[in-house]
């Protein structure tokens, strides 16, 4: 799957806003149950890592991208590109932002949610968040071009049958003024609530919260966002 495409095109996106918005609600509940001993679950570039670590946090961030990693190692942060299943260290709180679940399909996602369980401590907090129906079908389908000065990117997201594939095309200048080209793509799969909290309680984890939250438009929610306690 196309995650280290999507890392070279991910700085032109202009997320930032909505990368703020989301990790505020995450960082106000660390800071509010005065959590310490992170480990952020598919950290990316480390844009969370950064915000524990202004705040005095521990924390240690895994991604299956190399890419990504090594952005988060140029920052000073402490990360791996590793599978959850080779995390020794347990922790207090473990967190997923911006759509990790999502890119697990169903078959996947109770192994997932049973690693997770094993890299808390009794008690820790698990707290992630998903694409609503709606962020899918109304938010995340659609078509994007960038013409830049020496590149152009398209991104074209299509919804069907409760999957997004998001088709990935960057065209980078070369010194002969030739593009060179490269495509990839990425899947994302729609959970609903029900099913994530039946597989949570399945597996030792207490839902204390979920969220419905407008990140993208006021219209309607297009992300829940789900606190849970290890039993």
């Amino acid at each position: 799957m196309g995650l280290d495409l999507y890392s070279k095109i991910e700085p032109y996106l202009d997320f930032e806003d909505e990368v703020y918005t989301l990790h505020r609600q995450f960082m106000e509940f660390v800071m509010v149950n005065e959590l310490d001993n992170i480990i952020d679950i598919g950290c990316g570039q480390g844009y969370f890592l950064e915000n524990l670590r202004i705040n005095g946090k521990t924390a240690f961030g895994t991604d299956l991208s190399l890419e990504q990693i090594k952005v988060c190692k140029a920052k000073g942060l402490e990360a791996s590109a590793i599978p959850l299943e080779k995390v020794e260290k347990k922790y207090d709180c473990a967190t997923a932002i911006f759509d990790v679940l999502n890119y697990m399909d169903k078959e996947y996602l109770e192994t997932f949610i049973k690693d997770v369980s094993k890299v808390l401590n009794k008690n820790g907090y698990f707290m992630f968040d998903v694409n609503s129906y709606f962020g899918f079908d109304e938010i995340a389908q659609g078509c994007i071009t960038m013409d830049l000065k020496d590149k152009f990117i398209s991104i074209d997201a299509i919804f069907e049958d409760e999957k997004l594939q998001t088709n990935l095309t960057l065209f980078t200048k070369q010194k002969n003024n030739l593009f060179s080209k490269e495509a990839d793509f990425i899947v994302q799969e729609y959970h609903s609530k029900e099913f994530l909290k039946n597989i949570l309680e399945s597996n030792g984890f207490n839902v204390q919260e979920i969220r419905e939250f407008n990140l993208h438009c006021e219209e309607e929610s297009d992300k829940l966002i789900f606190i849970c306690k290890k039993n």
